[in-house]
């Protein structure tokens, strides 16, 4: 049965604004991805000179410094088990990717929750886009990346930071917003500025929750750049990519299962990290 009204060419709009974009913005985006795409093999390089059993002590004292001695000891058994896989290069990639695909979406994603909390106008404006984000399927961020980016590690990293900005901006507002409001009468009865309030008060006891969003970030981000392997994004998944199309199986598994290894190292950190903030200890 035909429809009763003509179909809404929203399509043909959606493509023609990209293809305008491409055309009057091109070199700017030609300067964006010879940026994203420097920062990503400079950092691969950098991790790749030192050797893969220094770097990966190095890792786990930091996860020691961080959160704990268990994480720490699965951290180091975790990289070297993923070293004697073969898969040591394809995971620095992997964590060059999402290093910089967090980094920048806290770039953005923290000043504007805090933006956002601020002012109400700001936050009616920026949720729905935010539900529009995180319903969005993941598959369909990497069509303008690859229209603006061409293929290979730059649209990833920008599929990335949009898909994983949501959870910053939306916890960094409301651990802003769940402050106790007789600290902040406080703050006001003492003549504190917005900035003082913010820096001094509001900012230190949201932190717990903001890095709640940091920690999601990091799994959407490390999600992202696995199903980024599609359009060219090297590391662990592009590996796990390419078991598949070649129904490999044992290579599969072991990919993916060194995805997981970092995976829970990043959470775990990323975890105590919060607790840490919260004033609590761990063992």
């Amino acid at each position: 049965m035909d429809n009763l009204l003509p179909r809404l060419p929203f399509a043909s709009w959606i493509d023609s604004g990209v293809d305008w974009l491409v055309t009057h913005f091109g070199s700017v985006f030609d300067g964006i991805s010879a940026f994203l795409k420097g920062i990503v093999e400079g950092a691969v390089d950098w991790m790749g000179f030192i050797p893969s059993i220094v770097l990966a002590i190095l890792f786990a004292l930091l996860a020691w410094f961080i959160s704990t001695r268990r994480i720490a000891i699965f951290t180091l058994v975790g990289l070297l088990f993923i070293d004697y896989l073969g898969y040591w290069h394809s995971m620095l990639q992997m964590l060059s990717l999402v290093i910089t695909s967090v980094i920048i979406a806290l770039v953005i994603g923290i000043p504007l929750g805090i933006w956002a909390s601020q002012k109400p106008t700001v936050k009616k404006i920026i949720s729905p886009i935010l539900d529009l984000m995180q319903t969005m399927p993941a598959f369909v961020y990497l069509l303008p990346a690859i229209f603006f980016f061409n293929i290979g590690v730059v649209p990833g990293v920008v599929a990335s930071v949009i898909f994983s900005m949501p959870p910053t901006i939306r916890l960094t507002m409301l651990g802003i917003e769940q402050v106790p409001k007789d600290l902040i009468e406080a703050t006001e009865a003492f003549g504190s500025t917005t900035w003082q309030r913010l820096l001094k008060v509001q900012i230190p006891l949201a932190q717990p929750t903001i890095m709640a969003g940091v920690n999601q970030s990091i799994m959407l981000s490390l999600s992202m750049v696995v199903i980024a392997s599609m359009v060219g994004a090297p590391g662990l998944g592009e590996e796990v990519y390419r078991a598949v199309t070649q129904l490999k199986t044992g290579v599969g598994f072991e990919t993916g299962l060194s995805i997981v290894i970092v995976a829970i190292i990043l959470d775990r950190i990323t975890q105590h990290a919060g607790k840490k903030k919260q004033g609590g200890t761990t063992q």
